[in-house]
């Protein structure tokens, strides 16, 4: 069944805490079920059953309203509906919706929540519950933080069982006999005689009906698609090149546009000359828009040639112009002056420190771009009666609400349609190239306006990921390690990404400390302090966003004082973990490695632990020091997830998750001249090439109360390991990326 003493204690919660609170939200309002959007319009003979199921008599279509940039998200959420509205995915279709409140997404709030994942104690819950409230009141559609499986597993799974449940009702209606009777499979109402009546033949009944709200969800016994190796909706379609990503889409009448703004990111256009670029093949008009111009022509390319035939005179940075003074300032921002939270804080660091000999290491991680292989694109059409958008993006209500505040359109003439992504990683939490094609769509009203970034000027343009420096002192003792002291200086990605979408930001931003402070070890002396730097160049959330820097902070310096205090890796960072699912985590990668057994000469193995959003993941890596360089051989990964959806897909997600993370750590940053990005293509912020990809093996434990997503957690842990893995090869310490600097790879 549901988790009903879960749900009913979440709610009970909820209502507590906003009586005490003070907080304008109310159990009845909470517990009201969302409008459901599919009713809108609906034609006749359709049953639209619950905000998820719609059924017609052209088939059944299942909404995945949770954004698909590669990872499977679409996928994932079918099968969870499909699990218990008893369907084959051979027999649906995934349409992902129209942007609605009844989509908000549930699991944020326990990433928002500035409470260790461990921390199951009353006032987190209660805390938990008041944000889960307020992300329904407020309809918080977004993907993002690894939620998308959290945020659905027991939601699809109680649409599709409300679907089914409704379905045999409108079956007892039609045949006469009791719904105790029925049963169902392969999309319909089985009788007792051996008789179908399909879903579709019932739509019409059904949707005369209320849902049934009473549902019984099925034991795991029973399931038929969930933990098993399933083929992915999208995966034929993407073999053979028919997908239909949004660079890919045309509307009749379209045009094409492309934009230059100040690579000197948020400063001033003195003047532009576009005299040459007016003249040439295609080009249809070239106008101003805010911080820039934008050119209209007949094609892409065309766009582009006279985009770079412009003239322009550009303004200073409103940040410093050498790479130098961004670490300056990071550099300057360790003092309590700049203290934005220290939430671990245990034992006595300073007197632990005061007359000891004392263990320090200062690291640093770049500013990084996302840069998704589907260049950046978006579609807007500002007609008579209503805006339409066709776009991959994270925050399709987001993108309303912006789009109906710039045309002066209300919010329901407003149209979004989601598109399928090459690729996100963070970057389509923004709304810079919808804001820019909304703009240039304004000024040629009824054209459908296609705006394409060049890969230079996205790359050159990009909210990064921040740029951090951490700086580490400790104590080791008989073999222990006694006191860990870690000081974090970076930017608030918060305050950057949050104020360019309009909103207010207060307090402390938890992703300064984010993989750093809720680590599941048990330190005597142990403090975690997050320094909030002032703001440089802007920023955003980029895969894992704080904990992609500081588990590699973390791990590096934990590792760092293991080996002064000449204790196994392995065995030490076990005896300090108190939470016993992250402990069969390490043990688990321990035994996958065959950690302890002796290796060949020139190797060395590193391992590394961090919690992210809620899931411990331990990583080891087994690297060669050849006289060219170091090979990276062979990563092993254990993370603990409550559940695995869909083994085949997890184990891609993390393959490619440490692919990505290790490429990066290994090869990439972004630097500044002159208030500019020096970097412009892939050929210059290179990722990992073939030939340096290790085998990697994975196995993920369901051993946890929570289910988890597995979008991002195995990014923080592989840089980690793979420095110490150097140091075990070599004795070499990296303490800074991208390691290239310091290390040649092979």
């Amino acid at each position: 069944m549901a988790r009903i003493g879960t749900i009913a204690r979440r709610t009970f919660l909820i209502g507590s805490a906003a009586v005490v609170g003070g907080v304008a939200f109310g159990y009845y309002a909470y517990k009201r079920p969302a409008q459901n959007p599919l009713l809108e319009g609906l034609d006749s003979g359709t049953a639209a059953l619950t905000p998820y199921v719609k059924i017609d008599q052209s088939g059944i279509t299942l909404i995945t309203p949770r954004a698909d940039s590669g990872q499977g998200a679409y996928s994932v959420q079918a099968m969870l509906i499909a699990e218990e509205l008893d369907v084959g995915l051979d027999q649906i279709r995934v349409d992902p919706g129209v942007p609605s409140p009844a989509y908000y997404n549930t699991a944020l709030s326990s990433e928002a929540a500035p409470f260790r994942a461990t921390d199951d104690g009353l006032v987190a819950e209660t805390t938990r519950g008041v944000m889960d409230a307020m992300m329904k009141f407020i309809g918080m559609q977004i993907t993002g933080g690894s939620t998308t499986v959290p945020d659905s597993y027991d939601k699809l799974r109680i649409a599709g069982a409300v679907a089914r449940e409704t379905l045999k009702a409108a079956a007892a209606q039609q045949s006469g006999l009791d719904v105790a009777a029925l049963k169902t499979a392969n999309g319909a109402v089985i009788l007792p005689d051996g008789r179908t009546i399909s879903y579709v033949e019932l739509a019409p009944i059904a949707a005369t009906l209320e849902p049934v709200q009473q549902v019984q969800l099925r034991d795991p016994g029973a399931w038929r698609l969930i933990g098993q190796a399933v083929e992915r909706l999208d995966i034929v379609a993407k073999s053979t090149g028919i997908a239909t990503y949004g660079i890919d889409l045309e509307v009749e009448g379209m045009l094409h546009a492309t934009v230059r703004t100040n690579p000197r990111r948020g400063g001033p256009m003195n003047s532009f000359d576009a005299s040459a670029a007016r003249g040439m093949r295609g080009v249809v008009d070239i106008f101003e828009i805010t911080g820039g111009v934008a050119v209209v022509a007949d094609n892409t390319w065309r766009a582009f040639q006279a985009a770079d035939a412009i003239v322009f005179d550009w303004g200073p940075a409103p940040y410093p112009a050498q790479m130098e003074q961004h670490w300056q300032v990071l550099s300057e921002s360790f003092n309590e002056d700049h203290l934005d939270s220290r939430r671990r804080d245990e034992g006595d660091v300073d007197a632990a420190m005061s007359g000891a000999e004392v263990i320090t290491a200062e690291y640093r991680a770049p500013y990084l771009a996302h840069a998704p292989l589907e260049p950046i694109s978006a579609m807007v059409r500002v007609a008579a009666e209503q805006v339409d958008v066709w776009a991959g993006t994270q925050i399709p209500r987001l993108l309303q609400s912006t789009v109906a505040d710039m045309t002066g359109f209300g919010v329901d003439h407003v149209h979004v349609h989601a598109q399928i992504m090459g690729g996100s990683f963070g970057h389509r939490l923004e709304d810079r190239v919808v804001r820019e094609a909304t703009e240039i769509a304004m000024q040629m009203p009824g054209v459908p306006i296609k705006l394409t970034y060049s890969r230079e000027e996205d790359t050159s343009h990009d909210d990064t990921r921040q740029i951090a420096m951490a700086r580490g002192q400790g104590v080791v003792r008989d073999g222990k390690v006694e006191t860990f002291d870690l000081g974090i200086a970076m930017p608030s990605v918060i305050a950057s990404q949050i104020g360019r979408l309009g909103f207010p930001v207060a307090g402390p931003d938890m992703q300064i400390v984010a993989g750093a402070w809720e680590q599941p070890f048990k330190i005597p002396n142990y403090r975690v302090s997050g320094y909030r730097a002032p703001e440089l160049a802007p920023i955003s959330s980029w895969r894992s966003v704080g904990a992609s820097t500081n588990g590699f902070f973390h791990d590096v310096f934990l590792d760092e004082l293991i080996h002064a205090a000449g204790a196994d890796p392995m065995a030490e960072r076990l005896r300090l973990c108190w939470h016993d699912p992250s402990r069969k985590v390490l043990e688990a990668v321990a035994e996958m490695s065959n950690w302890g057994a002796p290796l060949a000469a020139n190797k060395g193995r590193g391992v590394a632990f961090c919690m992210s959003f809620g899931v411990p993941t331990a990583e080891v890596i087994e690297v060669t020091d050849t006289p060219n360089g170091i090979r990276i051989d062979t990563v092993w990964v254990a993370a603990e997830v409550g559940r695995v959806v869909d083994p085949v897909n997890f184990e891609n997600q993390v393959q490619g998750g440490v692919v990505w993370a290790l490429g990066h750590a290994m090869n990439s940053e972004i630097t500044y001249s002159d208030g500019q990005v020096d970097q412009q293509n892939y050929y210059d912020f290179e990722g990992m090439r073939h030939y340096h990809t290790p085998q990697i093996h994975v196995r993920g434990l369901e051993n946890g109360d929570h289910v988890r997503g597995m979008g991002e957690p195995m990014v923080p842990p592989a840089p980690a390991a793979l420095s110490n893995a150097i140091f075990a090869a070599t004795g070499q310490r990296v303490r800074e990326m991208p390691m290239h600097k310091f290390i040649d790879f092979v």
